[in-house]
């Protein structure tokens, strides 16, 4: 962001605040971007990185805002975008007096931003947040959904079952061929939800301990972690890093549908329309990943966190994704920008209603 472009950078995208908070009695810069509030409060998670510059910082915030507003719009969630980004190592700079700090900051809004885990960032320091704001999301714990990665992991299976649906002309795993990138705690989950329903699974990921472990629990088929992506399978599903799509390995692909929990996939939008051209169906991540928002966030709907509520959120992820495959064939766009039109079309429906009254 050059200087003066900062307006600019918000018009572009259509944000309405961004705010800086800045304590220097411990050390805290932080940059909160607020996307959109058409729909409710905006949400997001904070993230602590040791940015080059400060207008990297700033960038990240904006981009990663937006993101949420797309998300949280598509999937029915009654919330806008927000993020924040804290400048500093979370190793060395964190302190217990910068979070709390940091948590009066989002008690000034008032309940505008509702904030909770990122990267650099913890359960244990929105325990400490929680001091000073309830405008924080707390892990609900108590295992099932309340945990986010067994949440994600439900509505990755529910958008891998419309993909199957749309290709196959079954919702049904069975029988299928999966692949998993990635088996930490979501990519674990996928794994045992498949096993379960019967589908044929092999995985892999860079910590071999944990391959063995999934293995052995699952009876399930590894390969090394450059194999993965070339598997003759139904399904690809990236729960790792991001930029798994891209210009290297999707002329060796050799599935059907990707559906993963990874954020980012797509190295560059393009990479979604080389997808329609190999004949792939791209499940959009921000989609099928929603189940851990979903999950965090209901804990501010009205009386808390209610089981059966995020449940049939998550669930709803399968109708989602059927909504956007069809939209998608109808206009002839690929996934990726069905989704985000589904997405506007909620808000730009929800800002007409607000013009109204």
């Amino acid at each position: 962001i050059m200087e003066g472009m900062l307006f600019e950078r918000m018009e572009q995208y259509d944000y309405e605040n961004l705010y800086f908070c800045q304590d220097k009695s411990v050390g805290l810069k932080a940059v909160i971007a607020i996307h959109n509030t058409v729909l409710g409060p905006a949400a997001g998670g904070t993230r602590m990185w040791t940015y080059a510059a400060e207008t990297d910082a700033i960038v990240d915030a904006m981009r990663l805002a937006r993101a949420m507003t797309y998300k949280l719009a598509a999937v029915g969630a009654n919330f806008g975008g927000g993020k924040c980004v804290v400048i500093g190592d979370a190793k060395r700079d964190k302190s217990d007096a910068l979070l709390r700090s940091l948590g009066r900051f989002v008690h000034r809004l008032n309940g505008l931003f509702l904030t909770g885990v990122d990267v650099g960032t913890t359960a244990r320091d929105f325990q400490i947040m929680r001091q000073e704001t309830p405008y924080v999301v707390l892990e609900a714990g108590g295992g099932g959904l309340g945990e986010s990665a067994v949440a994600t992991a439900f509505g990755v299976v529910q958008g891998m079952r419309a993909c199957l649906n749309a290709v196959y002309g079954s919702p049904d795993p069975q029988g299928r061929h999966v692949a998993v990138q990635g088996i930490g705690a979501v990519g674990r989950d996928v794994v045992r939800r498949l096993v379960e329903a019967g589908a044929s699974v092999t995985i892999t990921d860079i910590d071999s301990e944990a391959v063995a472990r999934v293995a052995s629990d699952y009876g399930v088929k590894t390969v090394a972690p450059e194999e993965i992506q070339r598997l003759p399978v139904d399904v690809y599903c990236p729960c790792a890093l991001g930029a798994v799509l891209n210009d290297q390995s999707i002329p060796e692909l050799r599935c059907r549908i990707v559906c993963g929990s990874a954020n980012n996939q797509l190295a560059e939008e393009r990479h979604g329309d080389l997808l329609v051209q190999r004949d792939i169906l791209y499940a959009p991540d921000f989609i099928v990943n929603a189940g851990g928002s979903l999950s965090h966030l209901d804990t501010f709907n009205p009386g808390g966190f209610n089981l059966p509520r995020v449940e049939a959120a998550i669930s709803h992820i399968y109708e989602t994704m059927q909504h956007l495959i069809a939209l998608s064939r109808e206009r002839q766009i690929p996934t990726y920008r069905a989704a985000a039109t589904l997405a506007e079309q909620r808000i730009e429906k929800a800002r007409e209603q607000q013009v109204r009254h």
